[in-house]
């Protein structure tokens, strides 16, 4: 009914009024294709999230409205947040003039953008969580598992920031950001991506022992099946199988869709399982190589986000390569960090100023 009346008034109006009816919709592969006809909904564009010109543009339409200090620079934000939409960096000047009004700042300055950016991409800081001294130590290896393996990585994304403070619904989290947009996912990133996946179990386990790998693993392992999935029924990169695809994806209410096979008798499907499993399992043996062969670097790496809580990609860079954090705003400026290895649990919870009074806890 709601549908008659709207094609009735787009077709009541005279040619000569002048009127042109613009819809959006996130969904119009569920549009009646009665909307669609010559006449009405004829002439669709498609509107992508924006590139870096574009976020930057949108950006200084938001700065407008708050009061920036002299170092915020748009272009550098618009560059660390690739797949943005303009929704999201109005969110995020939003946090940061929130996040500037909290530590009673007249101007929001470059730190408060980079804090937002944080929340709106890793989710608020859970401090109210108490985790043990054992449950901090093995995020910190976790974590550290992922950040050694993807510098080891030629084709994984740069590390934007690792952390061990309780963010969203995760203990520990790497978050790695691209260099610049891309369009495209090549099969090196990919087979990286699998091997970063696998590094917080493996480090678990080299660490701690088979018997104590824990559940954190979880969306780490379903992310790297749902990759290796694709990567043989949409993809084409399984040399068994062929360049053919093997499944579709399904639409359905709300984007809530499913994959369904289709084609392959049950000796296909057992292959394509198979391949999946090989996939993923080699991603599980490049990180065991990694760690195995660095365990100096990871124990270095673990302590120093026991340490700090929270470490830049420039940090971890810095650490692995001459063992020290050079930090303005640390007490002693540049800190060797020295790996504790064995059972004892090193002491953590060093704070230190610029970032809210204390270091962003993150999962």
């Amino acid at each position: 009914q709601t549908l008659n009346q709207l094609l009735v008034e787009m077709d009541g109006f005279e040619a000569n009024e002048g009127i042109i009816i613009i819809a959006a919709t996130n969904r119009p592969d569920v549009l009646d294709p009665a909307l669609l006809r010559p006449g009405r909904f004829d002439r669709q564009v498609v509107v992508p999230v924006p590139d870096i010109e574009g976020r930057e543009k949108i950006l200084a339409v938001h700065m407008k409205k708050v009061p920036l200090a002299p170092d915020v620079n748009s272009r550098t934000i618009a560059r660390g947040t690739p797949g943005f939409s303009g929704a999201d960096l109005a969110n995020l000047v939003n946090e940061a003039a929130l996040l500037a009004a909290r530590r009673n700042k007249r101007l929001v300055a470059m730190q408060e953008f980079e804090d937002a950016k944080d929340k709106v991409m890793m989710g608020a800081e859970r401090r109210s969580m108490v985790m043990t001294d054992d449950e901090k130590k093995m995020t910190a290896y976790h974590e550290a598992g992922h950040a050694l393996v993807s510098i080891n990585e030629p084709a994984s994304d740069p590390i934007h920031k690792a952390t061990i403070i309780p963010r969203g619904r995760a203990l520990g989290m790497v978050m790695r950001l691209p260099e610049r947009d891309s369009y495209s996912y090549h099969r090196d990133k990919m087979h990286a991506n699998l091997a970063v996946a696998m590094g917080g179990r493996v480090a678990e386990e080299i660490i701690f022992g088979h018997n104590k790998v824990s559940s954190g693993a979880s969306g780490d392992i379903q992310y790297a099946t749902d990759l290796a999935r694709s990567m043989v029924t949409k993809w084409g990169m399984s040399d068994k199988l062929g360049p053919l695809q093997y499944e579709e994806s399904q639409e359905g209410y709300l984007g809530m869709g499913q994959t369904a096979r289709t084609m392959g008798g049950s000796e296909t499907n057992k292959l394509i399982d198979a391949e999946i499993k090989e996939l993923v399992e080699g991603g599980l043996r490049r990180a065991t190589e990694v760690l195995t062969d660095q365990e100096d670097k990871l124990h270095l790496l673990a302590q120093a986000l026991l340490e700090y809580e929270t470490l830049t990609g420039e940090e971890i860079d810095r650490l692995i390569k001459d063992g020290t954090i050079d930090r303005s705003d640390a007490p002693k400026g540049r800190v060797e960090i020295k790996p504790i290895i064995g059972s004892a649990i090193p002491k953590a919870g060093r704070k230190f100023g610029g970032e809210g009074g204390a270091a962003p806890q993150g999962a």
